[in-house]
């Protein structure tokens, strides 16, 4: 009976929405989110049937209630919000909704929230700034070790001649669980932060390369039996074996570890962890972001020696949001990269576990690697 209630709940939430465009079309485009000089943001939503609609926004500590017109027409008025990129959505009669009248999206497997972008007077290092612009292609790939055909989202330099025989070096970007390929560029914004510092003088030109690196799901959405059934880390298996044969064979690139970055988020920061640490020989440059990390792997086999990471690693770099549930974890890696001597650097900030976070690490790691 529950379930029965929660589908016809839904129904009735997706017939508003069918009514919410038809009333949008009547009375002209409804413009959510509107942000204001002084930082404030409208939001507006149109379900004149709806008997309660809040916004739910990463940067308030509760929902906010939204009030309605006699056309049916929900908006609320925030308090300047300190600028950046922030994901929101609506919650309409206990039902989430993306933002309608926004193009901006968060991609996730769980959610699809919208994103408002709080750009303020100042330039931040992810705005669109009048500099050169590097170019983001979709490839895909036949996986071996997965059976599936894969997504990469790749990232090239301005300047990037496909023709030329000059070579770059390559970041391998890894999301966070739940997230897809598309999240570092949509969400992190990635292409324009090292547009912004290739112009700069402050990054090296270099190509990024964005995976989907759920080993458990296809492309299309369907669980992977070959993970379900596997202890091995398949993600080790198909950066070496597949991503990286892939770029290399497609890219003008280095080939060798002093060529290669891997840096990853939560779930792709102990992904990160697992390859680069395992794989010192071909990553020289491991960046963890809040990573969900195994200890274990350090006492079992699954990393490198010491000695070896202490020669071959040229920066072992970690982060974290000081209120980050992961926050503790991040000090316990770093206790045992103390005890084993294994040189780091770390980075920790005021926050959560947010995308605010992972776009001050990714600025802060690509000042650092891949410099002559």
């Amino acid at each position: 009976m529950k379930k029965l209630k929660d589908i016809l709940k839904i129904t009735f939430v997706l017939l508003m929405a069918c009514n919410t465009n038809m009333n949008a079309q009547q009375r002209g485009a409804v413009v959510s989110p509107e942000v204001h000089a002084d930082n404030s943001v409208i939001f507006r939503f149109v379900a004149p049937q709806a008997q309660k609609v809040e916004l739910s926004a990463q940067f308030l500590t509760d929902r906010l209630l939204m009030s309605k017109d006699e056309t049916g027409l929900w908006s609320v008025k925030t308090q300047p919000v300190i600028p950046d990129i922030y994901p929101y959505f609506f919650v309409v009669d206990g039902i989430s909704v993306a933002d309608p009248g926004n193009v901006l999206m968060f991609p996730n497997e769980r959610f699809k929230n919208s994103l408002v972008d709080v750009q303020g007077q100042t330039s931040l290092i992810q705005s669109i700034r009048n500099v050169p612009h590097g170019k983001l292609t979709y490839e895909y790939y036949e996986s071996q070790t997965l059976h599936d055909t894969r997504p990469l989202l790749i990232y090239t330099p301005p300047g990037f001649n496909p023709q030329s025989n000059k070579r770059y070096p390559v970041l391998y970007l890894i999301h966070g669980a739940t997230d897809t390929h598309e999240t570092w560029f949509k969400v992190g914004r990635t292409n324009f932060i090292l547009d912004n510092l290739i112009a700069q003088g402050k990054a090296e030109p270099m190509i990024v390369v964005m995976p989907y690196a759920n080993t458990g799901m296809t492309y299309l959405g369907t669980p992977m039996t070959i993970a379900q059934n596997s202890a091995q880390n398949l993600f080790n298996e198909e950066i070496t074996k597949e991503i990286i044969p892939f770029v290399e064979s497609h890219y003008n690139v280095i080939t060798n570890a002093e060529g290669r970055a891997i840096a990853g988020f939560s779930r792709g920061g102990r992904q990160t962890l697992d390859a680069g640490l395992a794989y010192p020989e071909i990553f020289a440059y491991v960046c963890a972001f809040a990573p969900a990390g195994n200890l274990d792997n350090f006492e079992n086999g699954s990393y490198a020696s010491a000695s070896d990471l202490k020669a071959k690693l040229k920066l072992l770099w970690l982060s974290c949001g000081t209120d980050d549930t992961l926050y503790p974890r991040s000090l316990d890696i770093v206790k045992k990269l103390d005890e084993l001597g294994i040189p780091y650097e770390k980075m920790f900030t005021p926050g959560g576990h947010t995308w605010m976070n992972c776009r001050i690490y990714l600025t802060e790691i690509a000042q650092k690697i891949f410099k002559k």
